[in-house]
């Protein structure tokens, strides 16, 4: 992933250190177990250990320098510890076969990009609920197909995706005990050469579960759905940063990023204020969603294993977890320092004659006694007069002008139906139900 949209916590669980790391603690917990059972000398395990608590530097070079002539990534690596190790490293990898180390690997690196993609959200979380209990009751209008519809508040916006990445965490947690998984299970998963018992022990110290049956690779399934739900939440990232978008539009203009001092819009336009922040958000959603196609396609190997899925995890793995990271970590600080206008929410609202009490006086003149094909009627003819007015004429008061709706209602009652407030009753419901 380029540095521009990578943070170094995650760029550190895709780097090669952390990778070779993980293989050896695969390597030596699998020696250990086999110790116990008398298959390899307790010398052997007990020397890996010995050597790796020196804290040794990977020499990822070198490692690399011996795969230029293997051909093989796993060969290299135990090629390399053995030169450190000496004799004894001779009983590694018995009754392993590569996918053994690099499935179980991958599990790892997941499920450590996931712990920090779950934090990600809680902070996004944080700042969202913050924001919308500040602007809980700020009346502002809700828009079907970009139209004026009624009145909302723009709490009630920001709870709505709160409860949307709430969601969105419930999955991720899911996706990552799933992903969880670890295989030691030997040539095409019969275990043959090693005994299951190795798999549940080195399982436990990587705080994995065993593949039920792996045939020699973890079944891609798993991580079809993993990436599946990092795309899911890229959607909920480009569904608020797009709102955000339109917000900010000079004719809407509710809410917007914050600009900082010394900040510049446009290099030929002085006075340009741009969503800069939330258009990149659109198109780093764009990327995470793009992995899940490949993902999908890992699933169908060939018979108990090819590796038709391994270069794809090269990218997908890495770009997919770097770049969901830094979009939670953009958006969070978007939400926290976000613009918000209450005065030009309230000015928008009335912008339209009171178009969006229409609901209402509907309503009332069917309780009337009016048919709702007559009571649409004579609403829709009022209203449109408005509209075609830009919001110069009332709605209020063509209503009240109008014989067929004095007929039925006062002008009191008519006044009535235009109460804001009326539709804010139940909020705090809906906050209950989202935020307890």
């Amino acid at each position: 992933m380029i540095p521009r949209y990578s943070r170094p916590d995650m760029v550190k669980i895709w780097e090669p250190e952390n990778r070779f790391r993980i293989w050896f603690e695969i390597e030596a917990h699998a020696t250990d177990a086999l110790a116990e059972r008398g298959v390899v000398p307790a010398s052997a395990a007990q020397a890996l250990w010995t050597w790796w608590n020196t804290n040794p530097t990977i020499d990822v070079a070198a490692i690399d320098a011996i795969e230029a002539v293997t051909k093989h990534d796993v060969i290299a690596f135990l090629t390399w510890v053995a030169e450190q190790v000496g004799d004894e490293a001779r009983f590694m990898h018995q009754g392993m076969t590569s996918s053994d180390v690099l499935d179980t690997c991958l599990a790892v690196q997941l499920t450590q990009a996931t712990d920090l993609l779950l934090a990600d959200m809680d902070a996004l979380l944080a700042a969202i609920k913050t924001r919308a209990m500040e602007h809980k009751f700020t009346p502002t209008i809700g828009r079907s197909h970009g139209i004026h519809a009624e009145p909302v508040t723009f709490g009630m916006k920001l709870a709505q995706a709160y409860a949307e990445f709430a969601r969105g965490r419930e999955r991720l947690v899911a996706a990552r005990a799933e992903i969880a998984t670890c295989a030691i299970s030997g040539a095409v998963g019969t275990f043959a050469n090693i005994d299951p018992e190795v798999e549940a022990h080195v399982a436990a110290k990587l705080g994995l579960a065993v593949e039920p049956v792996s045939t020699q690779v973890i079944p891609r399934d798993r991580h079809a759905m993993y990436f599946a739900t990092l795309g899911v939440i890229a959607s909920s990232i480009e569904r608020l940063a797009t709102e955000v978008r339109h917000l900010q539009r000079t004719e809407v203009l509710e809410a917007e990023e914050y600009f900082s001092p010394g900040q510049k819009g446009s290099s030929a336009m002085p006075h340009k204020r741009n969503p800069v922040l939330t258009e990149n958000l659109t198109g780093l959603a764009r990327m995470v969603r793009g992995y899940v196609t490949p993902a999908l396609e890992n699933v169908a190997l060939w018979h108990e294993r090819d590796i038709s899925h391994s270069s794809v995890e090269r990218y997908i793995g890495p770009d997919a977890t770097i770049t969901l990271d830094f979009a939670l970590g953009r958006l969070t600080g978007v939400i926290d320092k976000l613009l918000i206008y209450p005065e030009r929410m309230q000015k928008n609202l009335d912008r339209m004659g009171g178009l969006v009490h229409s609901q209402r006086v509907l309503l009332a003149l069917t309780q009337a006694g009016i048919s709702r094909e007559d009571s649409y009627r004579i609403v829709q003819r009022n209203a449109m007069k408005v509209w075609e007015s830009d919001g110069a004429e009332s709605l209020m008061e063509l209503l009240k002008a109008d014989p067929d709706v004095a007929a039925k209602m006062t002008a009191s009652e008519i006044e009535d139906r235009f109460n804001l407030d009326y539709h804010f009753k139940h909020i705090d419901t809906i906050f209950d139900r989202v935020f307890g």
